[in-house]
């Protein structure tokens, strides 16, 4: 059974996109696929989730459930701005966008990108992230704080929870209060059972079993508190971890899904995820080479305010780019290199943009 927990949580991505690529025509046993893998975070219920901790949090290398962020690096690169660079934007405008965003990247005005004039700009980025999520927090705090009195319980919270599931609040609240049971499905009543775990992990000592605004946004946003980003590293080895010993093989890291894929398209899909991680695995989280991921290694590597791995992620993205191998970046390199970035393709505006500059 734990071979098969495991298997089912690692390649949720993949089983997602072949869900799109395939209509329904493969049979992959897999868990469904969460907002972590759409390609439009935003797409999901808006309500649903200013209440729900969501899979994807902004600026962080990997999702929750212990898949990689595909949009990390356009997240660090364009902080709040990220949602102005979308896929039917008029490519002149953007370009012009890239290049104002270039014009502050290069804090000393040299027309070059150095690594730590990189760095400088991916913390700013993830701060900026940081405190989006502040700002929604205080509003999601108020809609699930009733009285108002600037503490939530666990059965306030679970009321509105399933209110945003469609179930009608007065009724919910009501057999809470009298202790009857709710009659839930299964799957919501696994959701519920997961939530309560994490609410209690955010009740900061000592525990009084309610949450103020500090601790929701623990609570909706562990990468907030070093507590909480512990237990969040240790769920994720938990899912992928086969023999229990609380680290991570890169055979661990890479594993596919139960089910074979005869498609070759989907095929294609499964070799690309085994790369993606491998190299992540090896070049990034095992630290030390030694083969293994430790939950301290998985934790420093999840820390989005970790100033080494701004640097390190400075260097992997104008090794990108760095056509001219000068451990910098021009900014043609940058437009040329534009979907990486920013996700839109500016290749065909990078003509000329000395002129612009």
């Amino acid at each position: 059974m734990a071979v098969l927990r495991k298997l089912w949580s690692t390649n949720l991505l993949a089983a997602s996109l072949l869900f799109y690529i395939l209509l329904n025509a493969m049979d992959v046993h897999a868990r469904p696929a969460n907002i972590s893998t759409a390609k439009d975070k935003s797409a999901a219920s808006k309500d649903e989730n200013e209440i729900l901790p969501a899979d994807h949090l902004n600026g962080m290398k990997m999702e929750l459930d212990g898949h990689l962020n595909k949009d990390f690096h356009q997240e660090v690169f364009l902080g709040k701005d990220i949602e102005e660079f979308e896929e039917d934007s008029e490519p002149r405008r953007n370009r012009k966008k890239l290049i104002d965003i270039f014009t502050k990247v290069d804090f000393n005005k040299d027309k070059s990108v150095s690594a730590k004039e990189m760095q400088r700009w991916i913390m700013e980025k993830t701060e900026e992230h940081y405190q989006e999520a502040m700002v929604e927090n205080k509003n999601s705090f108020h809609a699930v704080d009733p009285d108002g009195d600037g503490h939530v319980t666990w059965d306030e919270y679970r009321v509105k929870y399933l209110a945003s599931k469609g179930f009608n609040e007065k009724e919910i609240a009501a057999k809470i209060k009298n202790n009857e049971d709710l009659k839930l499905d299964e799957e919501t009543q696994e959701v519920l059972e997961s939530l309560k775990d994490r609410w209690f992990q955010a009740d900061n000592p000592p525990s009084d079993q309610l949450l103020n605004e500090q601790e929701f946004l623990s609570f909706l946003h562990p990468e907030h508190s070093k507590g909480m980003l512990k237990y969040m590293v240790k769920e994720i080895v938990r899912d992928l971890d086969q023999d229990g010993d609380k680290k991570l093989t890169l055979s661990e890291f890479i594993s596919l899904p139960v089910g074979t894929v005869e498609n070759q398209q989907a095929q294609d899909i499964d070799d690309d995820w085994v790369l993606e991680r491998r190299k992540e695995f090896e070049d990034v989280i095992d630290s030390n080479r030694d083969g293994i991921i430790t939950m301290e290694e998985l934790e420093e590597y999840m820390d989005p305010m970790n100033e080494h791995n701004a640097l390190n992620e400075a260097k992997q993205m104008i090794a990108v780019a760095d056509e001219n191998q000068n451990h910098s970046l021009e900014l043609d390199e940058i437009l040329k290199y534009s979907q990486y970035f920013t996700g839109s393709k500016l290749m065909d505006y990078a003509r000329n943009v000395h002129e612009e500059f």
